[in-house]
């Protein structure tokens, strides 16, 4: 991964801020919703892969009317496990991954309490929540961001594409190199709203196919906008 020097960083620091008061002006403030538990976020990162978002709550919930609890969940057969989160599609893959998950922190932490990684550094958190079977980069920042309230920051496809588009990210840079390299960039209070501001928008502007570049409010700060539109 680049690795940046001291004035870069500040320069590009000074850019996600610009970028930010823009989409921030636009949109407004998202709301917080209230904390999620660690592991419940863990499980359903893993059911959002490659599905929707309507998909995968809809999993989550029968997950939960199915079995109860997590508790429950870890000890179901894989089978029922997929049965459950069929809606989600992929079941065959995301139940044993889901099962060995919780297997791993039943093990290692005692309980299904994630509790206390909340008391680490943020990179040790990460290290731990990565070494977990089938947890990727924005699985563990997820949990970390929405489950504990800690600074990690999510790269998903939507911020995956706008960060590359503003240029942000250097060229070619993949999803999951994305996440350690943008967490330097923004200010630990800001990643929360950083992260919603970035999805809204890949949402509903800088969208994958025919991207709305002439009505953008971050147009002039845009590598990608301008050189489409022929804006020097």
């Amino acid at each position: 991964m680049e690795r940046l020097d001291d004035v870069t960083l500040e320069r590009k620091r000074q850019y996600v801020l610009r970028i930010y008061e823009l989409l921030l002006e636009t949109y407004g403030p998202p709301s917080r919703r209230s904390q999620a538990d660690p592991v419940g976020e863990l499980v359903g990162v893993i059911l959002s892969q490659h599905t929707s978002d309507v998909n995968t709550d809809r999993a989550f919930a029968n997950l939960l009317a199915t079995f109860g609890s997590m508790e429950a969940v870890r000890d179901a057969s894989q089978e029922a496990i997929a049965a459950a989160i069929k809606s989600a599609g992929l079941s065959n893959v995301k139940a044993p991954r889901i099962k060995a998950v919780l297997q791993t922190i039943q093990a290692r932490y005692g309980s299904l309490d994630l509790s206390r990684l909340a008391s680490l550094p943020l990179e040790e958190a990460k290290s731990e929540l990565r070494s977990l079977p089938g947890v990727g980069p924005k699985t563990a920042a997820c949990a970390l961001l929405f489950g504990l309230g800690m600074p990690a920051f999510p790269v998903d496809t939507h911020i995956h594409r706008v960060t590359l588009r503003l240029g942000l990210l250097p060229a070619g840079m993949s999803a999951e190199q994305a996440h350690d390299y943008l967490e330097p960039l923004v200010p630990p209070a800001l990643v929360f709203n950083f992260h919603v501001l970035l999805i809204w928008h890949g949402r509903t502007i800088c969208q994958a196919q025919r991207p709305k570049c002439p009505r953008c409010p971050l147009l002039l700060e845009c590598v990608y906008g301008r050189r489409a539109l022929g804006i020097t």
